[in-house]
């Protein structure tokens, strides 16, 4: 009998690019999701056998089921695979099947591991490595998110969320910051924390962990490892470092590469890299946000420990052109540009709103924000509210539920009654007409959201276009 892969939800963005790496094995693979995507049609077009809708007998055959979190206990398929006895696992443990034998880097952390990733894959690339990877999301440059290299190295977004990443065995590490999130899974910050230690306890001996010295919680889990004898390099911005936001570490804490002569512009962001014993080498981006420059740190370490020449490395991440969703152009219709990004976490509210200040180049910035999951809302509706008030105009819709069943009382309101002028619009549809009739040239419009507040870009691009031609 044939081998067969089946995974339950294909379309995810998680989900996907595994498929994706089992078929460049060889493999036969099967899939379903709920409604079709770009993500299906890809795979189909790759030779997978998906469906629209779930059904058991879907599962009929397959010898390996694989599936996420996302996938509910109720599912049809799930429940004939379990019936008839067929191995299932969980997509993390998928990806290591598929990256045996190479190289293993693990990005993790609360933001930044999709672009850190998809920096470190796209200068690997461009530097002849040809590194295998899977990320969570479509590289600009090349349409996927996942590839199957010659290389030795193996690149993947390592997720946190439901502690998947401690099914991973990195040679390489990343962690780029450690802050509370998912707390309807993990109950509290502290259990977070417990989290990512073990995860940087699964390096392997002799293997690097890179870690982000400007984060309280990454600089503490990385003291911690070097404690441990864990191999460790620490990189951060030297202002940060000399004086703001907490007293000057000690000697044995300071980051080994230092980002100095920072400059942020709307377009792109450049420093320059600085170690102990070594020449300084320029960073240049195309991509802005000083979140980005430490974000291609991490991965310009990441390549360094990988035998890439220190100043080469620098060059090809100005190859890097972006991931989708992570401040990317949708379109710009009577001189106002819209642009969708995937920041669902105060934090990366706060840091998406500074770079779009930038980038708005002296114009509004806009916004139409979907929270996402109403245990998210409901425990962070203050530094959400704190966050969004950067922008100079924001309509909040109703939550992206995803996983999870609605909560009396949590709705989007808790964030716009924290707000100084934040507009409460629950009908998704509505809430981007009233972003685009507020919109004037010369502004920036951002949707924002981990659902699918990512299709209203359009919505809002076409009314835009109906009232230019009206």
């Amino acid at each position: 009998m044939t081998e067969r892969v089946h995974f339950i939800g294909i379309g995810g963005a998680g989900m996907s690019v595994v498929a994706e790496l089992f078929l460049a094995r060889g493999h036969a693979v099967s899939g379903s999701d709920a409604k079709d995507s770009a993500a299906l049609q890809r795979l189909a077009g790759l030779g997978a056998h998906v469906r629209v809708g779930h059904a058991a007998e879907a599962v009929e055959g397959a010898t390996t089921v694989v599936v996420s979190t996302a996938i509910r206990e109720d599912n049809p398929e799930l429940l004939a695979a379990r019936a008839a006895g067929t191995e299932i696992i969980h997509r993390s443990v998928a990806l290591a099947r598929a990256a045996a034998g190479l190289d293993f880097v693990a990005v993790a952390g609360a933001h930044g591991k999709t672009t850190t990733s998809g920096m470190l894959a796209t200068a690997l690339a461009e530097v002849g490595a040809d590194p295998s990877y899977a990320i969570g999301s479509v590289l600009v440059s090349s349409g996927t998110g996942a590839h199957l290299g010659s290389g030795r190295a193996f690149v993947a977004e390592a997720d946190e969320s439901d502690l998947s990443f401690l099914n991973y065995r990195p040679r390489v590490a990343v962690v780029t910051n450690v802050e509370a999130d998912h707390l309807d899974r993990y109950g509290s910050t502290a259990a977070v924390h417990e989290a990512f230690e073990r995860f940087v306890d699964r390096v392997e001996p002799g293997g690097l962990l890179v870690a982000c010295a400007d984060d309280a919680g990454s600089a503490a889990l990385a003291a911690g490892a070097a404690g441990n004898g864990v191999r460790v390099q620490r990189y951060g911005v030297a202002d940060a470092v000399a004086g703001g936001a907490w007293p000057e570490p000690p000697p044995s804490a300071r980051p080994d590469v230092l980002l100095h002569d920072v400059r942020l512009s709307g377009d792109g962001s450049t420093a320059v890299l600085r170690q102990q014993g070594e020449d300084d080498v320029e960073l240049r981006l195309g991509v802005p946000g000083a979140h980005n420059l430490r974000n291609a740190t991490a991965a310009w370490c990441v390549g360094v420990e990988l035998g890439v020449d220190r100043a080469a490395m620098a060059r090809a991440l100005g190859a890097f052109t972006g991931t989708a969703r992570r401040f990317q152009l949708r379109g710009e219709v009577a001189g106002v540009r819209v642009v969708d990004d995937y920041a669902h976490h105060p934090t990366e509210v706060a840091e998406l709103l500074k770079a779009a200040r930038a980038a708005a180049r002296g114009g509004r910035v806009l916004v139409l924000f979907q929270p996402h999951l109403y245990s998210r809302t409901q425990a962070f509706a203050a530094e959400f509210a704190a966050a969004l008030d950067a922008a100079d105009e924001v309509v909040v819709t109703d939550v992206y539920g995803a996983r999870e069943d609605p909560v009396p009382g949590v709705t989007s309101a808790l964030v716009t009654d924290r707000m100084r002028s934040g507009r409460h619009v629950p009908d998704r549809l509505a809430a981007a007409a009233a972003v685009a009739e507020a919109a004037r040239p010369g502004d920036l419009v951002l949707t924002v959201g981990a659902g699918d507040v990512t299709e209203l870009g359009e919505t809002i691009l076409a009314a835009l276009a109906a009232r230019e031609e009206a």
